[in-house]
């Protein structure tokens, strides 16, 4: 049997009577599988390796210890032969033939009726690979494929599902009496600081399911463009992104949003930079969605906050250096924050209050020459870095013409990056 002749399906066994006979290895991976799809498994074998007997000890599958008997395939819908022994196995598939029982016959593949093939599953998508009866290549090809769902290299967004009647009417009125959630969910995705290589393989494979993309203008923009046009099956995209002094959207709007279209029955990817619960109103996201029960999943992102400066060679703690770090967003917040080059400051979203979170850091105590980066665009090709001392950085920052997306570091771990000019006038990095 070259495979040519097989009719690739999926069998419910769910509730129904299957026969494992054989009680090693093979026999106990092919029980659970059949377990797994719900199925009553009695196993047949005088002897049986641990797993099997765990699952018996469990009370998951019915153990006959002795030998194989013809009367065995009473009330079986399927049966798996993996014994060792080629003559038992065929005994048992010529027993299933004559029955017109689907049998695997583990010990002959090519006359076998029934292949078991190597299977992989992500979330409620099965995929089944046979290769020719060589399971070792098999399973290469499921690994593959498995990887590349995963990582959102292949589309998993559905293209048919029942929405109950009335859906559409409850949509229109996500917070009214009668609304309530149908098949939709929500997803706050962290997308990192831009560079898609960086984003977690969840949130890939999330906006591979996603029926819309509920966008920030910063994180993984490239991504938006391989998800295809939505009259190609590819998801809507809503803009919502936010920039200084011009928001596309209120954050009202935006949670409305998300709960209209999961009301609606769509699996809704808010796609954030960075982190979503770093400075980013996830969790606000969040709650507004709960509260109107609506199913939310969070998946963390690489915060900004860490990895732009990593983009340019500058460590948030280091030893000798720093053994912490705060986040702030360059406002009312830097007066709390420990005042010592030994401390690192991160800003976030700080470039146009530079001179007045410099003005009260000085205030504060923090010497003039404490070294200060401003990392614009990180991990993208546009990336810059400015570097300076807290007392010269403001100046130089608009000497340079710098901009948003940034991300500021001001303390001692500005020493270690390689675009620090050490033999710079204006910034000594020697104690």
């Amino acid at each position: 049997m070259s495979g040519i002749d097989l009719y690739p399906t999926s069998l419910r066994l769910l509730g129904r009577g299957t026969l494992v006979v054989g009680g090693g290895a093979v026999a106990a991976r092919r029980a659970q599988g059949l377990l797994d799809a719900g199925a009553k498994v009695t196993l047949v074998a005088p002897e049986a390796g641990h797993d099997v007997v765990r699952l018996a000890e469990a009370g998951l599958l019915t153990w006959v210890r002795r030998e194989y008997e013809t009367g065995d395939l009473e009330g079986v819908w399927f049966v798996q032969t993996a014994t060792g022994r080629p003559e038992v196995d065929a005994r048992v598939a010529a027993d299933a033939e004559g029955r017109r029982i689907w049998c695997v016959n583990a010990a002959d593949h090519e006359s076998s009726a029934a292949w078991t093939p190597a299977v992989a599953r992500v979330d409620d998508v099965t995929v089944a690979v046979n290769a020719g009866g060589d399971p070792r290549r098999a399973k290469a090809l499921k690994d593959a494929i498995l990887l590349a769902l995963r990582t959102g290299k292949l589309p998993l967004r559905r293209h048919r599902r029942a929405v109950p009647e009335g859906a559409a009417h409850d949509a229109a009125r996500p917070g009214s009496a009668s609304a309530s959630p149908r098949a939709g969910r929500v997803a706050l995705v962290g997308g990192g600081p831009g560079d898609p290589g960086l984003m977690t393989l969840r949130g890939r494979q999330l906006l591979a399911e996603a029926d819309v993309v509920v966008a920030d203008r910063l994180g993984p923009r490239g991504l938006l463009d391989e998800l295809g046009d939505p009259a190609a099956g590819g998801p809507r995209v809503i803009e919502v992104g936010k920039a200084p002094g011009a928001h596309t959207a209120t954050q009202d709007e935006i949670n409305a949003v998300l709960v209209r279209e999961a009301f609606a029955g769509n699996v809704v990817v808010r796609l954030k930079g960075g982190d979503p619960y770093v400075l980013g109103r996830g969790g606000e996201e969040a709650a507004f969605c709960r509260e109107h029960g609506v199913d939310v999943e969070v998946v963390p992102g690489v915060t900004s906050a860490v990895s732009v400066p990593a983009a340019a060679g500058i460590p948030v703690t280091h030893r000798g250096l720093a053994t912490g770090f705060s986040v702030a967003t360059g406002h009312d917040e830097l007066a709390e924050l420990p005042a010592r080059p030994d401390h690192t400051i991160v800003l976030l979203m700080g470039v146009r209050r530079l001179a007045e979170s410099v003005a009260v850091l000085r205030s504060r105590g923090l010497a003039g020459h404490t070294p200060v980066a401003i990392v614009e665009r990180g991990w993208t090709p546009e990336q810059r870095v400015t570097i300076s001392t807290l007392d010269r950085i403001v100046n130089r920052a608009h000497a340079v013409g710098v901009a948003n997306p940034a991300v500021i570091v001001i303390g001692d771990v500005v020493r270690v990056s390689p675009y620090a000019p050490s033999d710079a006038p204006s910034l000594s990095l020697t104690r």
